[in-house]
């Protein structure tokens, strides 16, 4: 027996006592079933868990299955039914989505695709400091799509390319020198992530939890489509990635400011790996075919007949890069954050979907309407409050998944209860719950792997962080705000 594998005592006992605080000591409120309020303490425990880091997630996931079948809370008395409900979410197309996705993003690491795509835009880019933010900005960018890891995306593939500039010009935690230039680049290369999180349904994990629980809190009435998604995040998205390196120009300067270096290392590079090879052309060819896809380009060109659902697309592009050799099903295999999403993913789903069905969510999201209409204020007003507090209450998760699985239902149901139009309520709280990964060094999985290499304090991050924050919330309501209003979102 390793202990090291063993749930840390502290964190479980603090979720396994919240649990039992609501199950057995807090009186279960009027309008509120038994089993809401007892699923909700299972709820409840399971995110602290996951908040104080108990567990691994997977794991966790595994255990509240589990409670759930054996408590029967979804269906009292019914055995098979309860273990039916707890199993639920492994049906759910859009939780198939993300792990697919995944397990396909492993083929831009295993051909150097990802690499070769970062070191082109700092050749095309890197002859000033400035330049070299832009060209990590625009291999961000390029490769979010058909990354549904973001840590994946920004802490494996755009971090080493921004380290090896790091080194280029002597610059490391090491050596004392990370003010010449890795400061700098350290935290573009991360504060870059949230905001290309936030641009496509298939950019980080969380995201088709949004849309799965806009659909089930409008009964389908609201369905985000991925290319709906991508053009409403279009303009906010682009000017804030237009506006974060300049911000953090502004806010800690690179001593070194000219990079004729950088231009070179990437060429030497982008020479050793040599002209591109068959798997990596095969790779670009299905990714561009599955965005082409997931955008809706068929269905324009040649009719609904040729509507794909956004799962099958994926599952379509999994299986051309099996069928040509490019991934082996030992890539598949090896994969473990795909299936480690799959079983987390499909446990808080089933979770928050029968906190819904049972009422709980309604319940909540009437007292938190009820609160912010005694102020008076219009469905505008009140939408920046329940955008400002759930955003900003980020600061006390370690997971996005977590605090989406949480808060973002409730947030909806109210804000759509005090008049807010639910596509675009749904769209601002959506890019909300990536943009505010931005604030702490605990914030998403991408943030200890940047902070962890050493190039920043942890004062600068979080002062980086608080100032983006505010840009990007800024850059959102103005731009687009306008920008919505021209789709007709309100």
């Amino acid at each position: 027996m390793n202990p090291t594998k063993l749930p840390k005592l502290v964190p479980s006992a603090v979720a396994l006592g919240l649990a039992l605080l609501i199950w057995l000591v807090i009186p279960v409120p009027d309008k509120v079933s038994p089993e809401a309020w007892h699923l909700l303490a299972l709820f409840i425990g399971t995110i602290a868990a996951i908040i104080g880091k108990a567990m691994p997630i997977g794991a966790l996931s595994i255990v509240a299955i589990a409670l759930v079948a054996i408590t029967e809370v979804t269906r009292p008395g019914k055995p098979e039914g309860a273990i039916a409900d707890a199993l639920s979410g492994f049906s759910n197309p859009l939780i198939w989505l993300i792990a697919i996705a995944v397990m396909i993003s492993v083929a831009l690491t295993k051909t150097g695709l990802g690499a070769r795509i970062g070191y082109y835009f700092i050749a095309l880019l890197g002859k000033k400091t400035l330049g070299v933010a832009y060209g990590l900005v625009l291999s961000e960018l390029v490769i979010a799509p058909v990354t549904p890891s973001n840590t994946a995306r920004g802490g494996a593939i755009i971090h080493p390319v921004m380290r090896s500039i790091a080194d280029v010009f002597g610059s490391s935690p090491e050596l004392g020198t990370q003010q010449k230039i890795g400061r700098y680049l350290a935290l573009v290369n991360y504060n870059a992530n949230p905001i290309t999180s936030a641009m496509f349904i298939t950019a980080t994990a969380p995201n088709p939890l949004i849309v799965e629980l806009v659909a089930k809190a409008t009964n389908s009435a609201v369905k985000i489509s991925w290319g709906q998604w991508a053009l409403a995040a279009l303009l906010p998205g682009l000017a804030m990635l237009v506006l974060m390196p300049l911000v953090l120009y502004f806010l800690y300067p690179p001593e070194i400011k000219n990079t004729p270096n950088a231009k070179q290392l990437a060429q030497t590079e982008l020479t050793k790996l040599g002209p591109m090879k068959a798997p990596e052309y095969i790779t670009l060819g299905v990714l561009g075919l599955m965005l082409l896809m997931w955008a809706g380009v068929p269905t324009l060109l040649w009719g609904a007949a040729y509507d794909l659902n956004a799962t099958t697309t994926a599952w379509i592009g999994l299986s051309l890069l099996l069928l040509t050799g490019v991934l082996d099903w030992e890539d598949i295999l090896k994969a473990k954050s795909a299936w480690d999403t799959l079983v987390w993913f499909a446990a808080l789903v089933m979770m928050a979907t029968f906190l819904g069905k049972l009422g709980l969510v309604g319940w909540f999201a009437q007292s938190i309407q009820s609160g912010i209409a005694l102020l008076g204020l219009g469905w505008m007003g009140a939408t920046a409050i329940l955008v400002l507090v759930y955003f900003y209450s980020h600061y006390f998760f370690a997971s996005t998944t977590a605090h989406i699985t949480a808060m973002f239902a409730a947030f909806f149901t109210a804000g759509v209860a005090l008049g807010a139009p639910p596509l675009l309520l749904a769209l601002v709280l959506a890019f909300a719950s990536s943009l505010m990964m931005s604030l702490t060094h605990y914030g998403t999985g991408t943030a200890p792997i940047i902070f962890g290499s050493g190039y920043t304090t942890l004062n600068e991050w979080w002062t980086a962080g608080a100032v983006l924050s505010v840009v990007n919330l800024l850059v959102l309501a103005v731009v687009g705000g306008v920008w919505w209003k021209l789709l007709g979102y309100y």
